[in-house]
């Protein structure tokens, strides 16, 4: 399996810790839309897979990495595309 696409768009509301959500499509076949991109407290960041809500205050993933190896993929591809995305923002800021 390879990602084959990762679309990111910022998405950052005031207090909220969400600053993006991805949309990653594997072997040009397959769409995972609406990973959360999540600031940590420590300046890092986090993905979180999309969920539903099954009861008060619970939630459960709609499709997630079933190994370490495979989320370490969405996570680098998703975060190297947000990193260009704020970079490619920032400079166009300053023109």
């Amino acid at each position: 399996m390879k990602i084959t696409s990762v679309n990111v768009k910022k998405d950052e509301h005031g207090n909220s810790r969400m600053v993006g959500k991805a949309t990653v499509v594997l072997d040009e076949c397959f769409m995972v839309r609406n990973i959360r991109i999540i600031a940590k407290d420590d300046g890092g960041f986090i993905i979180a897979m999309p969920s539903i809500k099954v009861g008060e205050g619970q939630y459960k993933d709609m499709a997630h990495p079933l190994n370490q190896e495979t989320r370490k993929m969405f996570e680098e591809a998703i975060l190297e595309e947000y990193n260009k995305v704020k970079d490619n923002e920032e400079e166009a800021s300053e023109e």
